[in-house]
């Protein structure tokens, strides 16, 4: 697999999504629960590395790495020092990186982008996509765009990589419906009449 340095958001985006994936974050416990679950994962995110080529699927020593990969991306992520996250992405992409070199796009541009080693296992090839998508989100966006999720209780991490830069939550469709819901019923509350005065005769 080649990695795009200017597709930043791609890496940035696998790297939010992993770490979300842990029991740690969603209290519906382990997402990826089994060799299959990490396929599925794999699978919406629209990747398919040179590791499950020929159609094999994960094995469970895939899914361990994975889960592995998925504690350093956390730490990664929750890093103060900007110059530590650096060295600490650029470790990742280190893992079985090649380049950077140049390729043509889709449309004959050349573009930045390192490739995994050819016999990179599967944890080796999403160390160095997210490792590329971090190095690249870090210097386009800066390292204020590595937050925690503004939810209560929840422990969850994102990169920013909207143009707004305003994103508030590790999973919006999740803890931004569960936000939105307690205002509203909060605001219902303050607004309803109370109903326990008595009304004299």
């Amino acid at each position: 697999m080649k990695f795009d340095f200017s597709d930043y958001a791609l890496g940035a985006g696998v790297a939010t999504d992993l770490v979300n994936t842990s029991p740690s974050v969603r209290s519906a416990g382990e997402v990826l629960a089994d060799p299959a679950a990490l396929a599925t994962f794999l699978a919406e995110h629209g990747l398919h590395p040179d590791a499950l080529a020929d159609g094999r699927g994960p094995t469970q020593g895939d899914l361990d790495q994975v889960r592995a990969l998925r504690q350093e991306i956390r730490a990664l992520l929750e890093t103060p020092a900007e110059e530590d996250v650096v060295d600490a992405a650029a470790g990742l992409v280190a893992r079985a990186g090649l380049g950077p070199s140049l390729f043509r796009d889709g449309e004959g541009r050349w573009q930045w982008c390192v490739a995994a080693r050819p016999e990179a296992s599967l944890a080796d090839e999403l160390a160095v996509l997210t490792g590329v998508g971090l190095l690249g989100a870090l210097r386009t966006l800066s390292h204020g765009r590595f937050r925690h999720c503004a939810a209560d209780g929840c422990q969850g991490m994102f990169v920013d990589t909207s143009k707004a830069g305003k994103r508030r939550y590790c999973m919006p469709e999740v803890c931004g419906n569960r936000r939105n819901v307690a205002n509203h019923r909060a605001r219902r509350s303050r607004n309803s009449p109370d109903t326990t005065r008595s009304v004299s005769s």
